[in-house]
């Protein structure tokens, strides 16, 4: 049957079998990349769908561009992504030019990493966090 996942681009729902999670599978009506190695840049409207649909971990970095500790951390996330290619998947959703996301996800500082999976909240971690750190977090949590 397959795992429900929601493409970061488009919004579209695709079903992916697990077995093919790391063979690099794309969206169905734009072709995007469904397990990409690197963070999406997804707006809030992609992030509630993801969020309530998908079946793989999506682990989100809430940041903003004025935020020195966020420009920190990019590079690590975008390192923790590359490591867990074909697992998990990695978004970024910009606090600045999405602010109700604050209130939604009860967010008190950036950067902050949520992990989501199967319609809810599965954990979070604050705070500039090295690429092997996120990667151990993300596996703890997606075990739960």
């Amino acid at each position: 049957m397959g795992l429900k996942l929601t493409c970061l681009h488009c919004g579209q729902t695709n079903r992916v079998p697990e077995e093919r999670l790391s063979a690099g599978p794309k969206c169905g009506t734009c072709e995007a990349s469904l397990m990409a190695a690197k963070p999406v840049e997804i707006s809030l409207d992609i992030l509630r769908k993801a969020q309530a649909t998908d079946e793989v971990p999506l682990i989100v970095d809430f940041w903003a561009a004025w935020c020195g500790p966020c420009r920190m951390m990019a590079p690590e996330f975008a390192k923790a992504a590359e490591m867990l290619k074909g697992r998990v998947r990695f978004a970024k959703l910009d606090t600045e030019a999405y602010p109700a996301a604050g209130a939604r996800y009860g967010i008190r500082g950036i950067p902050l990493l949520i992990a989501f999976r199967k319609g809810r909240e599965i954990g979070r971690r604050a705070g500039v966090t090295p690429a092997g750190e996120i990667a151990a977090w993300v596996a703890a949590e997606a075990r739960t």
